[in-house]
């Protein structure tokens, strides 16, 4: 994947002009099947790590279990993203730092969970519900999402499609904390060329990469 070619340019306001379409036809069936057979074949396997995970959780540090958050998902309906808590701090509103390296705010159990993609697992949840998608442009902290929103013009049309667990960005490199212009620029290239270009076959070959990439410890996000 090629990184962007082309210069940042603040969005001055207004519709966006994006020609890209959301799925038509038969694709959005295709893939709600998609996510709803592999989704809860992937939550079926996923749940004997469970108890350990949830274990671990409430012997290092009291709080939840789960770090809920609210994010955008398809066509900007607003949701609760679930992920198995990695944090001292539960961050959801007008103040949301993204997870930096070495932070101090993720707990020992965190930083496992964090970098094995563990956390991630009560998202199968998510995608069941139909609120998520298996493969997908990953959903960002409201506060991002709408100063995103301001800084690039393209960026909500990312919302066409469901979020993902991973994407076409993630396994890409385009992944981390996206402080720069340039960061997320590039990151929303990735995701709309992702939605034009979506097929099953193409859903497979980012699945199977960030398989790979969690194994080799170079988790997708």
């Amino acid at each position: 994947w090629r990184h962007h070619t082309q210069s940042f340019q603040p969005w001055t306001g207004g519709p966006s002009r994006s020609k890209k379409k959301e799925l038509t036809d038969w694709a959005p069936i295709a893939k709600r099947l998609e996510d709803v057979i592999l989704g809860t074949m992937f939550l079926v396997i996923s749940l004997p790590f469970w108890p350990i995970i949830i274990l671990a959780i409430k012997c290092e540090s009291t709080g939840p279990i789960l770090f809920r958050q609210r994010r955008r998902g398809r066509h900007q309906d607003v949701f609760e993203v679930l992920k198995f808590r990695t944090m001292a701090v539960m961050e959801d509103g007008n103040d949301v730092r993204q997870a930096q390296p070495r932070d101090p705010r993720v707990t020992f159990v965190g930083r496992i969970l964090r970098r094995t993609s563990l956390d991630e697992l009560p998202q199968f949840i998510n995608v069941i519900k139909g609120q998520m998608s298996l493969v997908g442009p990953r959903p960002h902290a409201l506060v991002h999402d709408e100063a995103f929103s301001r800084l690039l013009e393209k960026y909500p049309d990312r919302h066409q499609m469901r979020p993902g667990m991973t994407g076409l960005a993630q396994v890409s490199g385009l992944r981390g904390p996206t402080s720069a212009p340039g960061s997320i620029e590039a990151r929303v290239e990735a995701d709309l060329a992702y939605i034009k270009s979506w097929s099953i076959g193409l859903d497979l070959k980012i699945l199977s990469k960030t398989f790979w990439a969690v194994i080799a410890g170079t988790n997708a996000d």
